[in-house]
């Protein structure tokens, strides 16, 4: 049976043999922290803080919980408790990132631990941001090729990267702008299994979101292969909603650089999103959906793209009227067809026939917000003469 992870000392990952408390609240083992200590270092490991006390307080508490964890399980008894003298720890934090670095059957193992402690421990996992473990996994990740042989190793390391993803350190990321090292992940977006796939497009979302990874945003947007891979699993919702959510997330974080827009236009995005809420009712990532692809209607280009599409209108008129708590997805949705309705005859005919107005009177009386409204109205002003035989005009040229 696995240590709880209350019972392992961040150090040494072990159960705790001698617990002891510092100043700043933070328990260790014994041995482990004498021994941090005694290496000239003056701060908690986990918190980074400054020690003004090194004195070092049993917890007598955790100690008690630790005996009777102990007594409680027959298999549990033949442990080392902590009534026991310490031994030296079996495996400390130290040995981790110089496995990191070592063959891969090291590694792997390695990373598995690491995994363990980012998951199951807050204070573990603030250990490992503090020691610069996100750096060495990105590494190891993206420059050893032979890591890639090794599906679970990547899949292991791609979850310690995303639990290990402070903002502080989230320049990291960089390293993806040297061409080898962006290479590989294009490789592993294309190759590896669906898991794969869609923790590197939770990677490409940070990158794409933080402000120290712009220009490194703005090279993956221009990579062809990563936004054709990217808009392919978009439309693959139906078989993997998990992939096509992370895929919408990450594209959504491209297109807030509006350099960015021109390209994924021109790689399939206007489709890629339609064919995603096509078949995406009450999920969570449909706002942004729309939102992005709003903003892509905005070029004339995405525009085009969208009238060539025989099924988006019919999609996006869906979308204008959902109960849900989310309404941002209708606001989006009534832009969206804003944006391309006006100067379009034809387009403003399929609204009607798909059922905008009722969609739109629906969405009147409900409790969205003022944006909401005023979008819903102006589109209502506009489609109304419709029935007239007057197609109501926009600043946009109509079609020919």
């Amino acid at each position: 049976m696995s240590i709880p992870h209350l019972f392992r000392c961040p150090i040494s990952l072990d159960l705790f043999t001698d617990p002891v408390t510092l100043c700043t609240g933070q328990t260790y083992d014994r041995p482990s922290i004498e021994k941090w200590l005694a290496g000239g270092h003056l701060t908690c490991p986990v918190t980074m803080q400054t020690l003004d006390d090194t004195t070092l307080v049993p917890n007598h508490t955790l100690r008690h919980l630790i005996d009777q964890w102990i007594r409680g399980d027959p298999d549990r008894s033949s442990r080392p408790g902590p009534t026991e003298p310490a031994a030296e720890p079996q495996l400390s934090l130290a040995s981790l990132k110089l496995n990191l670095q070592s063959p891969t059957a090291a590694a792997a193992d390695a990373v598995k631990k690491i995994r363990i402690l980012s998951v199951e421990s807050d204070i573990g996992q603030a250990c490992l941001i503090q020691l610069g473990f996100f750096p060495l996994l990105l590494h190891l990740l993206f420059r050893s090729a032979s890591a890639h042989d090794d599906s679970e190793l990547v899949e292991a390391a791609l979850d310690c990267v995303l639990s290990l993803s402070p903002p502080s350190q989230l320049d990291s990321l960089n390293m993806l702008k040297e061409e080898h090292n962006l290479a590989s992940l294009v490789v592993l977006l294309e190759q590896g299994n669906i898991k794969i796939k869609t923790s590197l497009c939770y990677l490409l979302e940070l990158v794409a979101t933080s402000p120290a990874t712009k220009e490194l945003s703005l090279l993956v947007g221009r990579s062809q292969r990563v936004l054709r891979e990217l808009i392919s699993l978009m439309q693959c919702n139906k078989r993997n909603a998990a992939a096509a959510e992370a895929a919408v997330r990450a594209t959504a974080g491209l297109c807030m650089l509006d350099e960015n827009w021109g390209n994924v236009i021109r790689e399939g995005g206007v489709g890629g999103l339609i064919a995603y809420l096509s078949s995406s009712p009450g999920q969570k990532t449909v706002s942004r959906a729309l939102a992005t692809l709003e903003l892509l209607l905005g070029q004339e280009a995405g525009k085009s793209a969208f009238a060539e599409n025989a099924n988006a209108v019919r999609v996006v008129v869906r979308h204008v009227f959902v109960v849900s708590a989310d309404r941002e997805a209708s606001e989006h949705a009534v832009g969206a067809l804003l944006a391309v309705c006006c100067g379009s005859v034809r387009l403003q005919t399929q609204a009607v026939e798909a059922g905008v107005l009722t969609q739109l009177l629906l969405l009147l009386q409900s409790q969205c917000g003022s944006k909401a409204k005023s979008r819903a109205r102006a589109l209502l002003k506009l489609l109304r003469s419709v029935w007239a035989g007057n197609p109501g005009e926009c600043n946009f040229q109509n079609d020919k």
